[in-house]
């Protein structure tokens, strides 16, 4: 789920600016009954044409907390000439349905967007859904502009000798970093990964825009603070640090390792006491971050690839009630999708033609295939166009048996195939050639282990995967290979470099319009585009030069 994917609410002279908004509760309702609630919460805009709500995006879920900090932020267009109207609800994760209605409600408020800047921060009660109040839970959102400019921080940590915080073992520790908000209060903005039973963890880099890390300022103050977790969410306080962008950049020069020790302050009172361990600044680059309009500019096509479930829970083909079925005035849901995804992705690759492949059916030849090109040419799988990738679907669903299973791993790795091959000409090409799989299927993935393979060894090459959910099924167990809520890791532990993963289901999506669908699913393609240029380390290419 992405949280800056803002549909579009444009008036004539466009948003006066954009502003970031961080959402912090306090006194939420325990629902759990052997536990605290699992919080998250979600924004919603009302949009202006169609006057419905609609979701912008979800923050983290946070364990075991009743006085949750997001770290995920919402992005939104501000417009100062219009009445914006936005809405938080807050829910107890109970599931892992994508849907927040069978969650357990924990409150909401409704406002205008202008009200929220005016009074930052804004605080309020948390209402039922019938207005009144959620007894005594509140809400704060923060708000800030966002300034443009793309300068990245680069950053990797490590810790000495941390106080053991477990009895039984050491402890779990991990790093909250927090700026100073506009109020004097601090503003969680990252925490990094959990790492089990060690006082000497070495945690993953990560990368914060220094408007995030410390609106732009590097004088401004940014507050460090390492936990043991505890599953339960009383995470032990294990010590502190402050410090700036400027202090970190001038310590790190050189190659040079910064050292802060991690203070708790109630232990400074003991003669004895020097720290709770030493925190290691070991890398930090300040760079700055390329935009997804750059790489394209610069030539870089995408090469979108379809590739559809043919497996016998769709029903025969033959009955109106089946996913495949073929009505003349009305496009079933997998022509639903790929129209409205390939719709978008069409324009960014010159030559329009599109390879679309099938999985579970028995071909005429009655051999039963999990990788086949639907216009039934192996060696010549593109389709002219979007129209054609429908023209050639119409015509694979008259000739092959739907059958199964539901194995989707060979056509992730068919595409990664190409992808890897990219790969290896960026040295000559660079960022020449980016991948986007399209995967429509009406049901459980039956190869779970072998797919969570594929997308890891996918997540390494200049590729991104969209999985649309078809049909009534319950797809409660794809929403983990989409890595918003984690990393995924492989069937061997191995974990992914990057999220390259989104799943929606259809149905979602079938009281708005196919744009919506696309807008959803392809939000989060453009930073994942960058992320992987980052991590090779590939630039734009120039952009050519008119003549």
């Amino acid at each position: 789920m992405n949280p800056q994917g803002v549909p579009p609410m444009t008036g004539a002279a466009g948003p006066v600016s954009r502003v970031e908004l961080r959402v912090e509760c306090k006194d939420l309702k325990k629902k759990d009954e052997f536990s605290k609630s699992d919080p998250c919460a979600a924004l919603y805009v009302l949009s202006r044409k169609s006057q419905k709500w609609e979701e912008i995006g979800r923050t983290e879920l946070i364990k075991n907390c009743h006085d949750p900090k997001f770290a995920h932020a919402f992005t939104v267009d501000y417009f100062f000439e219009e009445v914006q109207k936005v809405k938080v609800e807050v829910y107890d994760l109970d599931n892992e349905t994508a849907s927040l209605a069978d969650d357990d409600f924990l409150g909401m408020i409704e406002c205008n967007l202008g009200v929220i800047v005016s009074r930052n921060p804004f605080s309020a009660p948390l209402l039922k859904k019938d207005g009144k109040p959620m007894g005594g839970s509140t809400i704060t959102i923060r708000s800030e502009e966002v300034k443009e400019g793309g300068e990245m921080v680069h950053m990797k940590f490590r810790a000495t000798k941390l106080d053991n915080k477990d009895f039984l073992g050491k402890s779990d520790p991990y790093l909250e970093i927090s700026k100073r908000a506009a109020d004097g209060s601090w503003q969680v903005v990252h925490r990094t990964e959990v790492i089990k039973n060690t006082l000497n963890p070495v945690w993953r880099p990560f990368c914060l825009s220094s408007f995030v890390l410390c609106g732009g300022n590097k004088s401004q103050e940014i507050k460090f603070d390492c936990y043991d977790y505890d599953s339960d969410g009383s995470h032990d306080f294990i010590g502190a640090f402050t410090t700036t962008l400027e202090d970190m950049e001038s310590k790190t020069q050189g190659g040079k390792e910064a050292q802060y020790p991690c203070i708790n302050p109630k232990k400074q009172s003991k003669k004895k006491y020097q720290n709770s361990g030493v925190i290691h600044l070991t890398e930090l680059k300040i760079f700055q971050r390329p935009s997804f309009l750059e790489f394209v500019y610069g030539g870089m096509q995408i090469n979108f690839t379809v590739g559809i479930d043919f497996t016998g829970s769709n029903g025969n083909p033959a009955n109106p009630t089946s996913l495949h079925y073929i009505n003349p005035y009305q496009p079933n849901e997998y022509m639903q999708a790929i129209q409205a995804v390939g719709n978008v992705c069409q324009d960014y690759d010159t030559d329009k033609l599109f390879p679309a492949l099938g999985f579970g059916a028995k071909l005429p030849d009655g051999q039963v295939s999990m990788e086949f090109a639907i216009n039934f040419n192996p060696s010549n799988p593109y389709c002219a166009g979007i129209a054609g990738v429908l023209e050639a679907y119409k015509a694979c669903i008259q000739r092959v048996t739907l059958y199964g299973p539901t194995n989707v791993a060979p056509i992730i790795y068919h595409v990664a195939r190409f992808a890897e091959q990219a790969q290896k000409e960026e040295a000559e090409k660079g960022a020449h050639a980016y991948f986007i799989l399209l995967l429509l299927t009406d049901g459980i993935i039956t190869d779970m282990d072998r797919t969570r393979d594929a997308i890891v060894y996918a997540s390494g090459l200049p590729m991104s995967l969209i999985i649309v959910g078809v049909g009534e099924a319950d797809f409660s167990d794809m929403n983990f290979l989409d890595g918003d809520n984690g990393v995924l890791k492989g069937a061997n532990g191995r974990p992914a470099l990057r999220d390259i993963v989104q799943f929606v289901p259809f149905r979602d999506f079938k009281k708005t319009t196919g744009a919506e669908l696309a807008r959803h699913v392809l939000a989060e393609v453009p930073q994942q585009v960058v992320q992987y240029y980052e991590i090779r380390k590939i630039p734009p290419k120039p952009r050519p030069t008119q003549t």
